[in-house]
């Protein structure tokens, strides 16, 4: 327990209709008493006047005291619920600190002194903070179900499985000699450990999912210049996200805009048009559409034919920066390109451009010879919004899809690993039970120790075990009050 008490704004910006600050900590219930006169009953609703040091009133407020260790941060809390103006916070803030031991939270003390005070765990913990951060119903979703224990309900399984599979090890060298320790104890503790690999795998099979759900399914629009990539990019969003002129070269740099597509945040990423450029600045833009390509989760290539941007293998030339993992040959087939939900391989969809204009006369035809044997995904119009709505859809389609919830109502009937730090510490378990299952001679000494050692990486995932060095890290992503 901590020795000095915290108080912090804990609503949202002021002005606003209620403001709620909050105390915690052993002087929680002296606050309450010094701003009141007295400290209601607990956990009732009081409407009382608070007043300052020199008993001017602050104002009428709702006011509940809850003892701890039953609270949300497993001290004394108090809350006061106050009007919400940025003189009446204040006032309250500066008479609530003006005692001595009493001072202002920093940045997710509320929310880090729960889990010191082990009222939740530190996968809890993360998923109190992808839930302040979310943005779609699917972030949503994958966090609450996290920041209400189900991460930490299976990794302490786990953990429980592997404790009880290494005390059956130690049994069988400790007391070889006793009746009631059979000798088949290792094969059987070899079926335990494999069943939790294979738990374990099939869990790692959703990490690029919690990736996509927390971070964003991505989307690069590439293209040559004047392909009409800003112009998607400004009508899928809606708005004005990108300058667009006539001029080939204008966007520069990698322009991006978020939408929510079922639930999903998909993440769009204008880029510089492909071309070979003297212009050093421009230069840096195409190599970094190219970076862009290689991270997305899918691409829309984009052709404008009535500027004839020679043939089919400078467009396939254009794809081929799409180096892993699909690789695009300047004699590769639609289909090669459009097949992207194979095992292993991004996907690639095609779009031709600015159907709402007839092409110009003399490029027609050789428009029409070079790509007579190309079919596009889609054709659309910017200007007149023509295809739109059927890109749009598709896009959705492939976000849900790679998120893992085309096949499911909500995204967290079973756990996922939303974040790096889970998914590697998992990954490092994972291999340490590999160890173990791969070698069945192994001594029953060693096999403890490496049974302990993939117990105590579960028990960082929870923060049970050493997580000190990356507490400040964790908690100062959290907004000042929670």
């Amino acid at each position: 327990m901590h020795s000095d008490t915290i108080a912090a704004l804990s609503s949202g910006a002021l002005p606003s209709g209620v403001a709620v600050i909050r105390v915690s900590g052993p002087d929680a219930a002296d606050t309450m008493q010094r701003l009141c006169g007295s400290v209601p009953p607990e956990r009732r609703a009081s409407l009382r006047t608070l007043k300052g040091a020199e008993g001017a009133v602050i104002d009428r407020a709702i006011v509940l005291f809850f003892p701890g260790p039953g609270t949300v941060t497993g001290e004394d809390l108090a809350e006061f619920h106050l009007h919400g103006g940025r003189a009446v916070v204040s006032a309250c803030l500066e008479a609530i600190t003006a005692a001595v031991g009493t001072r202002l939270a920093e940045a997710g003390e509320f929310t880090r002194r729960a889990f010191e005070n082990g009222r939740i765990d530190l996968t809890e913990a993360e998923g109190l903070a992808d839930l302040i951060a979310a943005e779609t119903e699917g972030q949503h979703t994958a966090a609450i179900l996290q920041a209400s224990g189900t991460l930490r309900a299976l990794y302490e399984g786990w953990a429980q499985r592997l404790t009880e599979a290494r005390a059956r090890l130690e049994a069988s060298f400790d007391f070889s000699d006793e009746g009631d320790v059979g000798e088949d104890v290792a094969d059987h503790v070899q079926l335990d450990v494999a069943s939790i690999v294979a738990e374990i795998r099939a869990h790692l099979q959703k990490a690029d999912r919690g990736e996509i759900l927390r971070s964003g399914f991505k989307v690069a629009i590439v293209g040559a210049p004047n392909a009409g990539k800003s112009s998607l990019l400004n009508a899928l969003a809606d708005r004005e996200v990108a300058i667009v002129t006539e001029v080939p070269g204008t966007t520069r740099d990698v322009i991006e805009a978020t939408l929510d597509l079922g639930g999903i945040p998909v993440r769009l990423s204008d880029t510089a048009g492909i071309r070979e450029t003297a212009d050093r600045v421009e230069a840096i833009g195409v190599e970094r559409a190219r970076e862009v390509m290689a991270r997305a989760d899918l691409v829309l290539a984009l052709v404008d034919p009535h500027h004839g941007h020679g043939p089919l293998a400078r467009f396939s030339e254009l794809l081929s920066h799409v180096k892993h993992p699909m690789m695009v040959a300047a004699e590769a087939s639609h289909e090669d390109l459009a097949e992207g939900t194979a095992k292993g391989r991004r996907r690639i969809l095609t779009v031709r451009t600015k159907a709402d204009r007839p092409a110009p006369t003399g490029l027609s035809a050789r428009f029409s010879n070079e790509w007579s044997d190309f079919r596009f995904d889609f054709s659309i119009s910017a200007r007149t919004g023509e295809g739109l709505d059927a890109l749009t859809a598709k896009i959705a389609e492939l976000a849900v899809a790679a998120a893992g919830l085309d096949g499911e109502k909500n995204a967290g009937e079973a756990a996922i690993p939303l974040r790096n730090r889970q998914r590697e510490l998992v990954m490092e378990t994972l291999h340490i039970l590999e160890e173990f299952v791969g070698n069945a001679t192994l001594a029953p000494e060693i096999g403890a120790e490496t049974l302990r050692r993939a117990a105590d990486t579960l028990g960082r995932l929870t923060g049970k075990v050493g997580v000190e060095d990356l507490l400040d890290v964790i908690f100062s992503q959290f907004c000042i009050g929670k």
